[in-house]
């Protein structure tokens, strides 16, 4: 499928004002998803929430279905949570891992994944291992498997770190992980979006990912995969009436994912998440994910090319986040300057990514991230501005 680039740019009004590379941020929303939240929001002011609600019921029945063709999942292994921390935290902490249990990590997992395993591992006398990278920056797979031994129950990873351009080879880690009978939990944060996402293929258990990324949904939305086949093993840490019943002895959970969602939520926010994972499908992912790794490929070379910028990305493959440092200046002091000239970009850091290797030789550096809708005309004008060529 050939992509239309004219056509997303329209799409994107924000394009005209903005040279956005801070996708791995929040991307920027298509007319498609704002115009959703805009005729919901004002839904409820002219009619109330509830019954708003009601009146986007097949809308929102489809939010499963949606995911499900884009994940090559069933629509009945989704379930909607408010971001992809919460839809970790849910099934990390519902994980059935008891006193002794050892799991294992990556050096460049995200830091609210590190603490949030850090809190299960101290409340259940868990032992945490981290799995240094290869080389190439990613998951050492023989060093994974050589720790694996009679205690190890699940191993944690992050598909495309928030700090590195590398995408980690998901597959190849499922197939360790089920060869050994290990849980397997992906975090699909930076990657759902930028790349082709098969949770079959990949061997995850546990999927989860945020709508304001690479999906190019509002914020304030995620989601969470689990495998129907492993889904009565999990006991989510909350619960309430839409999550689960009451009964005589107590409570039980519901039998589906409903058990991982709360009753309130954020409707027209899923209504915008629902019609940014349609909006993707419809231009194709494929497509899509070619033009993001071709865009990130450019700018490395462009950045590279100047003799004063050092780009600190690994992997063997790449997606569009690029991580780098300006020679004469301090990512700190780069993302405000070329904020003021209408340029986003972030800064990552050992906040953002406590263990990655980069941090041994650098603080922070410049996170700009690029999307299908960007351009090489604007890779030229944001390194003019960064080496303040013009």
């Amino acid at each position: 499928m050939t992509l239309d680039v004219a056509r997303l740019r329209r799409d994107t009004p924000a394009c005209e004002t903005r040279l956005h590379f801070n996708n791995a941020g929040a991307a920027l929303m298509p007319n498609a998803v704002t115009d959703v939240l805009h005729a919901h929001l004002d839904l409820e002011r002219r009619i109330g929430g509830y019954e708003a609600e009601a009146a986007a019921a097949a809308e929102l029945a489809d939010f499963a279905p949606a995911f499900a063709e884009l994940l090559h999942c069933a629509p009945g292994e989704i379930a909607w949570v408010e971001n992809a921390t919460r839809a970790w935290d849910l099934a990390v902490h519902a994980l059935p891992l008891q006193s002794g249990d050892r799991v294992l990590v990556h050096e460049s997992d995200y830091a609210s994944n590190h603490l949030g395993l850090a809190q299960l591992a101290r409340r259940r006398n868990l032992d945490i291992v981290t799995i240094p990278s290869a080389c190439d920056g990613t998951v050492d797979l023989e060093a994974l498997e050589r720790e694996i031994d009679a205690r190890t129950r699940a191993v944690f990873i992050t598909h495309s770190p928030t700090h590195d351009g590398l995408i980690n080879p998901a597959a190849e880690i499922g197939a360790i992980a089920r060869r050994h009978g290990l849980w397997y939990v992906l975090d699909g944060c930076q990657s759902v979006g930028q790349i082709p996402i098969d949770v079959r293929a990949i061997g995850c258990h546990i999927y989860t990912g945020s709508g304001r990324k690479f999906l190019r949904g509002p914020r304030g939305t995620g989601f969470l995969y689990v495998d129907g086949s492993r889904l009565a093993e999990l006991e989510p840490p909350f619960i309430d009436l839409h999550s689960g019943v009451v009964t005589d002895d107590g409570y039980r959970f519901a039998n589906d994912m409903r058990r991982f969602e709360c009753w309130e939520s954020y409707v027209a926010g899923r209504l915008g998440e629902r019609a940014a994972v349609r909006y993707l499908l419809e231009i194709g992912v494929e497509a899509v994910t070619a033009r993001i790794a071709e865009l990130g490929a450019t700018l490395r070379e462009a950045l590279t090319d100047t003799g004063r910028v050092t780009v600190l990305d690994h992997g063997t493959r790449r997606g569009g986040i690029v991580t780098f440092v300006l020679d004469d200046e301090a990512p700190e002091a780069t993302m405000p300057r070329l904020r003021a000239r209408g340029i986003n970009t972030s800064v990552a850091g050992p906040y953002g990514a406590p263990r990655a290797p980069q941090w041994n030789e650098h603080h922070s550096a410049v996170r700009a991230s690029v999307h299908a809708y960007n351009t090489n005309e604007e890779i030229d004008e944001f390194v003019r501005a960064l080496i303040g060529a013009d």
